[in-house]
């Protein structure tokens, strides 16, 4: 297993990560006491508004008691904690519990659900699905329907100074109390999803940035040894040759003889370390560009001895023009090569890479003699962390293989960072009874660039390198 595979193995294994079990560690302490301090203030307010302008009569008493229990835990929770202090999803949990009986209180001593302010009960709730798994997300919110069910059947009524209740007739009470529960349900789910998506999202680029960083590492690391081999080329050279013609006149003294062969035997030594360091002795590893053909080869080379046959064909150009030199991206190198690992994972016996160009565009197909994408997902390849069933067959294939779609995203994300425009689809349907080795029945996937997208202008390829510059590592 390369480095490379290794990481995104790490990634796509991490269940913390990709479920977000520790999402409720990103939210701030400070956040939800600023919250807070906002709510008591709009409770203070709000009372002050009803009383003196609307002539409404409260137990001023119980809301004393309610809303100095926010004002008490603020204060301890500031001074107690440090000012970077991120919550435990239990301490996320007890805090949002305690805002929603907090706000509870203030409704049932209000008049209940006959108090405008009572769809404020839903701000926690979002909050919850948004920053808690969804266990504890599940349980605010039912006991935020609990506590709405309570106060819409026990609660101080609203009266004004002269003794007149203020109350909604019955079916709007029952409207006001379906539409909060609704509300709870709808926003939970709503929240808990969007937010899921923009995280899966985020852990997916970010498997990405990792995968591209260490692609650029190793091209770079290859090149520097290339480079070394091709500048220590002439003094290991002169090395080689002064050594034997002191070997030779030292013919008549056996242990100074010895010396002059053991250092041209090192000599051979050395060369042979630089070579065996590079990518099969390849000294294009320092160049910045290379034929088209040469790139697609270097992106397939880790799979093309697994056992499966990988045919590369070019079929030419279509308007008489001659094979693109393309630079040498570490985003088109790792892509592709995850592109064909995907293909010969899945294959019967054969992958066929197949290759043409013309003035304007560049196109290439990567097909497999396998079953195909399932029909299911097939609108949604290159989408992060998508799971669907995998059939025992497929199993077999790739039985350390999640099934999580990163791959196929990472590689559609560098590739299009190029320039690229990607197309999946199948050679057959999936369930043909007539599928065998050797046909191209499954996964087909097209990429398409405008060829001044990738490739060097006409003339150039034939430019002049000039002196080597270093690699910043």
């Amino acid at each position: 297993m390369t480095q490379l595979d290794h990481n995104r193995s790490m990634v796509e294994n991490d269940d913390d990560l990709l479920t977000g079990e520790h999402r409720s560690g990103w939210v701030r302490l400070r956040t939800l006491i600023l919250v807070r301090w906002i709510a008591i203030a709009g409770q203070l307010a709000t009372i002050l508004a009803a009383a003196t302008l609307f002539g409404l009569k409260f137990e001023e008493g119980g809301f004393a008691l309610v809303i100095g229990a926010s004002i008490i835990l603020n204060i301890v929770t500031t001074f107690i904690y440090p000012e970077n202090k991120r919550l435990s999803e239990r301490g996320a949990t007890l805090m949002l519990l305690f805002d929603i009986a907090q706000l509870s209180g203030m409704l049932f001593l209000s008049g209940g659900l006959n108090n405008p302010f009572s769809l404020l009960i839903l701000a926690p709730v979002s909050i919850a699905s948004s920053a808690l798994r969804p266990v504890s997300a599940v349980l605010i919110g039912v006991l935020t329907i609990i506590f709405v069910s309570f106060i819409a059947l026990y609660n101080v009524p609203l009266q004004t100074v002269s003794g007149d209740v203020l109350m909604m007739p019955r079916i709007f009470l029952f409207g006001a109390w379906a539409a909060i529960v609704i509300g709870v349900v709808f926003l939970g789910v709503f929240s808990w999803k969007v937010t899921s998506e923009i995280h899966g999202m985020s852990d997916a680029l970010l498997a990405t940035q990792m995968a591209l960083f260490r692609e650029q590492k190793l091209t770079d690391l290859g090149g520097v040894v290339a480079a070394a081999a091709h500048e220590l080329g002439t003094p290991l050279a002169t090395i080689k040759l002064v050594s034997r013609e002191l070997a030779d006149e030292l013919s008549d003294k056996d242990e100074l003889r010895d010396d002059a062969l053991l250092i041209n035997e090192q000599a051979d030594r050395c060369r042979d370390i630089l070579h065996s360091m590079g990518q099969a002795g390849k000294d294009d590893l320092h160049m910045r560009l290379a034929p088209l053909q040469t790139v697609i080869e270097e992106a397939a080379a880790p799979h093309m001895s697994r056992g499966k046959t990988v045919l590369l064909d070019l079929i030419g150009s279509e308007d008489g023009s001659g094979q693109p030199f393309v630079y040498r991206q570490p985003e088109i190198i790792h892509g592709l090569r995850n592109l064909v690992q995907n293909a010969v994972d899945f294959s019967e016996t054969t992958v066929w890479i197949d290759v043409t160009w013309s003035h304007d565009n560049i196109t290439l197909r990567i097909i497999d003699d396998g079953t195909g994408f399932p029909a299911s997902v097939i609108g949604r390849i290159g989408d992060p962390f998508m799971r669907a069933h995998r059939a025992d067959r497929d199993m077999t294939k790739r039985p350390g293989y999640q099934g999580m779609g990163l791959g196929l995203f990472i590689a559609k994300t560098l590739l299009e960072r190029t320039g690229a425009e990607i197309a999946f689809a199948n050679g057959s349907d999936r369930h043909d009874l007539h599928l065998h080795a050797g046909r191209r029945s499954g996964a087909i996937v097209e990429l398409s660039w405008k060829r001044s997208q990738i490739s060097v202008p006409e003339g150039e390829e034939n430019r002049a390198l000039g002196e080597n510059v270093p690699f910043t590592l």
